[in-house]
C-alpha cells in the first residue's frame, strides 16, 4: 500500500457523485505502538496529542468536519453535529460542511445514502447495535423509502474469526429465523461462528434496504486495520461519508 492518504479504501458501491466516502487505515499518521499511526480514537489512552493531530489530518483530507460520536453499542442516531460530541451509535446528514463518521476495531462499519444523492448516514454496528437494531433505526431516521437507499458494509471482523456463544444467535435468531444460516458450530463446545456481513444483510433486506454492497474484509486478519480481538489494546480507524 502507499503512503497516507493513498492508501485509504474507498467504498465500491455506485454512489452518486455528490457523495464521497472513505475508510482509513492504521497508517499514517503520528500515534506511537501500539496505537501507530493513525488511531482516531480518544477513549483508547493514546496520547491526546496524537489524536488531534491524527484527527486534523483526516479534516484537512476530506475538506469538511467529522460528526465524532460518543458510542455506546446502542440504537440511538443523531443528525451530524461536527460542533459537539453525542451519544449514539448512528449519524445522517443532509447537506454539506460535515461527515458522518463511525470508529471501528472489529464491529461493522454501515455507510449509507440515497440515489439521488440527498441524504447520508453512518452506523456503529457491533452485534448488541446490529441486534437491538440500529440499522433499521438508522434507515427510519433517512426518512426516505428504503428502496431508494444503497448501504456498504465496511471492514469488520470476519466469519472465521467471530466466535460468539449460543445466546448471542439466539437473540438474532429469535428475531429473524433467516439468521440461523449465519451461524455455524464452532470447534469449541456450544459455541458459534457468526457472519456478521450476513447477519446485516438479513436485517436491511428485512427493513426493505435491497442495494446493500461491501462486506469482503476481516478486520482481525488484514493488518491495515485495528482490530480490538486481536490486540485488546489498539486504536480505531474511521468509516466517513459525507455530502459535497
Amino acid at each position: 500500500m502507499s503512503a497516507w492518504p493513498a492508501d485509504w479504501l474507498l467504498p465500491d458501491w455506485p454512489a452518486p457523485a455528490q457523495v464521497k466516502a472513505c475508510v482509513t487505515t492504521s497508517a499514517g499518521g503520528v500515534s506511537l505502538a501500539p496505537f501507530a499511526s493513525f488511531n482516531l480514537g480518544e477513549h483508547v489512552e493514546d496520547q491526546p496529542s496524537a489524536v488531534a493531530s491524527n484527527r486534523q489530518r483526516l479534516h484537512d483530507a476530506i475538506g469538511c468536519a467529522p460528526a465524532w460520536l460518543r458510542q455506546v453499542h446502542g440504537v440511538q442516531v443523531v443528525r451530524a453535529d461536527a460542533t459537539q460530541v453525542l451519544e449514539a451509535d448512528a449519524s445522517y446528514a443532509s447537506g454539506g460542511g460535515v461527515a458522518c463518521a463511525v470508529l471501528t476495531a472489529d464491529c461493522l462499519p454501515v455507510l449509507f445514502c440515497d440515489r439521488a444523492g440527498t441524504r447520508v448516514a453512518a452506523a456503529h454496528a457491533g452485534w448488541r447495535g446490529l441486534a437491538g437494531g440500529v440499522l433499521e433505526a438508522t434507515v427510519q431516521a433517512m426518512a426516505l423509502p428504503p428502496e431508494q437507499l444503497l448501504a456498504w458494509l465496511g471492514p469488520a471482523i470476519g466469519p472465521a474469526a467471530f466466535e460468539v456463544g449460543d445466546e448471542v444467535r439466539e437473540v438474532f435468531v429469535a428475531a429473524h429465523p433467516r439468521a440461523a444460516s449465519a451461524f455455524v458450530p464452532s470447534r469449541n463446545a456450544g459455541r458459534f461462528m457468526a457472519d456478521i456481513y450476513a447477519l446485516a444483510r438479513i436485517r436491511l433486506a428485512a427493513c426493505g434496504v435491497a442495494a446493500v454492497y461491501g462486506g469482503g474484509f476481516c478486520t482481525v486478519s488484514d493488518p491495515r486495520f485495528y482490530s480490538y480481538r486481536r490486540a485488546a489494546r489498539t486504536g480505531r480507524f474511521a468509516s466517513l461519508v459525507w455530502l459535497v
